[in-house]
């Protein structure tokens, strides 16, 4: 195994590079904290707030930026910190999620650090369930924490689960007219907690087992241990997978299942909080079959059925 993910690494500028820059910022404290620059919008001094009845606790207040009315969330609070009471002199960094933008109080801004995605690592086990971490890393002789805002956001307005019936029931009946049935077993792999736990609801709610891994790395270990011992399609239908995760990144994670011969004809869903015309260049250039943005319970499970039509047409060939 350690052979292969030498050989991964060395063929990781390939693909997506297997790099990204994180911004890094401060809270109420000497804790360093970073997000993925792709996820940032932009920075600004903290404007003028607004004060709104009903609002979420963790919601400091509503901004207009550029035209829209954005709501601002206090960062620190949300991680289980200390209020932010400086406002004035804070900053407000926005960024875009899981198709909404939203704005994240933070005490300062520092700078942009280009890095490897091997750098970035899981969290410590010792860290527990309640943490709001995806990942760590060090800069500079210093921990880095980054957080899990899909979490985070899932607490102030948490998303609806439910596939549309119809879905449920063409899914259900997939498969029903070959030789061989499908293997109702699908592979995720997600750093983020919450999001795997909502694909993984999603998935079981059409009658599939899953396998769940917290990063591309131990997504790609599992695929090989199991194509090592017989025909991966007896294992599992797809992979789904998020795009940024620790070690290793759902784009070098789809080139490497391609350029492997007993992996190469999976179906590969990418499916991630980031959108936009990047992610779709990229995906047509590492050999993913679809992505789609999170988290929309009847995309993921249209894609789902698409993956099973083209595994019966490959079966069948």
């Amino acid at each position: 195994m350690t052979g292969i993910l030498d050989s991964v690494n060395q063929r990781t500028q390939l693909v997506g590079q297997n790099r990204l820059e994180l911004l890094t910022f401060r809270l109420n404290g000497r804790q360093r904290y970073g997000i993925n620059v792709f996820k940032v919008k932009e920075v600004l001094q903290c404007p003028k707030l607004t004060a709104m009845p009903n609002l979420h606790r963790l919601v400091k207040g509503v901004a207009h930026i550029r035209g829209q009315t954005v709501s601002v969330i206090d960062l620190s609070l949300a991680i289980g910190g200390r209020a932010t009471t400086d406002v004035e002199k804070s900053f407000v960094v926005i960024a875009e999620f899981n198709r909404t933008i939203q704005a994240f109080l933070v005490a300062s801004v520092e700078r942009i650090v280009n890095m490897r995605w091997e750098e970035i690592l899981p969290p410590p086990e010792g860290a527990g369930k309640a943490n709001y971490l995806t990942a760590v890393t060090n800069i500079e002789n210093e921990l880095v924490e980054i957080i899990d805002v899909e979490k985070i956001l899932a607490e102030i307005a948490p998303v609806d689960e439910t596939m549309n019936s119809a879905i449920v029931e063409e899914i259900a009946h997939a498969g029903e007219n070959t030789e061989q049935n499908f293997v109702r077993r699908i592979l995720i792999a997600d750093d983020s907690t919450v999001a795997r736990k909502q694909v993984q609801r999603a998935v079981e709610s059409i009658g599939f087992e899953v396998i769940a891994v917290k990063d591309g790395k131990e997504a790609y270990e599992k695929l090989v241990e199991l194509s090592d011992t017989d025909n991966i399609f007896n294992h599992i239908s797809l992979v789904i997978s998020d795009i940024e995760m620790p070690e290793m990144d759902g784009y070098t994670l789809t080139a490497e299942i391609r350029r492997n011969p007993k992996l190469k004809d999976l179906y590969v869903i990418l499916h991630s909080s980031l959108s936009g015309v990047f992610n779709q260049a990229m995906v047509e250039r590492v050999g993913a079959n679809t992505f789609i943005a999170k988290f929309n319970p009847d995309e993921l499970g249209n894609a789902v059925k698409a993956a099973l039509v083209d595994t019966e047409l490959k079966r069948s060939e």
